[in-house]
C-alpha cells in the first residue's frame, strides 16, 4: 500500500478507502491509484481485509444433491456459472459445497456457522433439510433456488413448476394420447412434488395413479429404470411425462430397448430444457428452465442482503414450453 500510495501521489489513507470501497476518493484520485496498482501488481490482502470488514468475501453455493448427479446435470452446472457470473461483477468469490450424504451435511452446517463466508445460495433443499436449518438459526444472508415450503420469508428464485407442468400435459394430452403416464422423480422436494401436481392437474378426471412411476433423482439411470417398471405395469401407455429431460432421456433409452418408437407408439415429453434434450433422438418437447438466470438472480439476492437490501425476497422466472419432435 506504502508503494501504491507512493506511486499514484496519495495518501495511504486514501488508497485504504479506495480498496474497501470507502467514499471520498476522488475520480483523479481513484484513476491514479488504480494506475499505480498495475504498476507495482499489488494484490490486496484478502485475509487482513476480511479482518478488518469482518467479510470473507466469499458466498457459498449448496447443491443438496449426490455427486454423480451434481456432474451429470447440465441445471446445475448452468445455476453455478449464472451465480458465478453475478459474483465475480461484485469482486466476490464463489466457494462451490457439495451435499451428498448426512455427513456431509453436518459437515457443512459446522463449515457454515465459522465465518468463512458472507452468504450462501442452496440448490436442491428439502422440506427439514439439516442445512436450512442450520442457516435460519445462524441468520445467514441466503437464497433458495426453488422455494421449499418451510423456508418461511426467506429469499428465494424460482419458476412456477406446476403450471410449466400442467401446460406441457395438456399439450401432450392434445396430440391424442389417451394413456398417459409421469415417470415422478425428485418428489422430496419442491419442484419434484409440483411437476407431479401439474400432471394431475392437467389430466384431471382421467387421472389414473396406476400411471405415475416415482423415481428417487432427476437422473437419465432413474428414468430407465422408472420407464420400464411402467411397461410391465401399463404396457398400453402411449405417452409420458418425465419430470426432467435426463430422466426422459432415460425412458426413451427403455422404450427403445422395448421395441416402442418415440413418438409413433409413445409421445415423450420432459422438463428443463438442458442438453439433454437435444441429445435426444428424436430432439425432445420440454419445458424450458433458465437456469443461469437461477443461478445469477439468487447471487443477486444474496447480495442485495449484504448490502442491507432485503426487499424484493421472491423471483418468480417465466418458463415457457418449447415443443420438438418426440411427441
Amino acid at each position: 500500500m506504502i508503494d501504491v500510495a507512493e506511486h499514484a501521489g496519495v495518501s495511504r489513507g486514501t488508497v485504504s478507502r479506495y480498496l474497501n470501497g470507502g467514499r471520498y476518493v476522488s475520480d483523479d484520485a481513484r484513476t491514479a491509484i488504480e494506475a499505480a496498482i498495475e504498476r507495482v501488481g499489488f494484490i490486496p490482502n484478502r485475509a487482513a481485509r476480511s479482518l478488518v470488514m469482518q467479510r470473507s468475501q466469499a458466498i457459498g453455493l449448496i447443491v443438496h444433491e449426490p455427486h454423480s448427479l451434481f456432474v451429470q446435470d447440465p441445471n446445475i452446472a448452468s445455476i453455478l456459472l449464472g451465480a458465478n457470473e453475478a459474483m465475480s461483477e461484485a469482486d466476490y468469490q464463489m466457494a462451490c459445497l457439495i451435499a451428498d450424504s448426512s455427513r456431509d451435511v453436518e459437515r457443512l452446517t459446522k463449515f457454515l456457522s465459522g465465518g468463512l463466508i458472507d452468504g450462501v445460495i442452496i440448490v436442491s433443499a428439502r422440506e427439514g433439510d439439516a442445512i436450512t436449518k442450520a442457516i435460519t438459526s445462524l441468520d445467514l444472508p441466503a437464497a433458495f433456488v426453488g422455494h421449499p415450503r418451510d423456508i418461511g420469508d426467506a429469499a428465494f428464485v424460482a419458476i412456477d413448476n406446476r403450471g410449466a407442468a400442467r401446460d406441457i400435459t395438456r399439450r401432450l394430452a392434445a396430440t391424442g394420447r389417451s394413456r398417459i403416464g409421469m415417470v415422478a422423480a425428485a418428489l422430496d422436494r419442491d419442484s419434484g412434488a409440483d411437476r407431479l401436481a401439474g400432471f394431475v392437474d392437467a389430466l384431471g378426471t382421467s387421472f389414473d395413479p396406476q400411471l405415475v412411476e416415482s423415481v428417487p433423482l432427476y437422473s437419465h439411470a432413474d428414468g430407465e429404470r422408472g420407464m420400464r417398471a411402467l411397461l410391465e405395469r401399463c404396457p398400453d401407455i402411449d405417452g409420458v411425462f418425465a419430470s426432467s429431460d435426463a430422466v426422459a432421456a432415460g425412458a426413451m433409452e427403455a422404450l427403445r430397448a422395448a421395441g416402442r418408437t418415440v413418438p409413433g407408439d409413445v409421445g415423450v415429453v420432459g422438463f428443463d430444457d438442458s442438453s439433454w434434450a437435444l441429445r435426444c433422438d428424436p430432439p425432445l418437447s420440454t419445458v424450458h428452465q433458465p437456469a443461469a438466470e437461477l443461478g445469477r438472480e439468487a447471487a443477486l439476492s444474496v447480495l442485495r442482503q449484504l448490502a442491507g437490501d432485503f426487499s424484493a425476497q421472491a423471483v418468480r422466472l417465466e418458463c415457457p414450453v418449447v415443443w420438438r419432435d418426440s411427441a
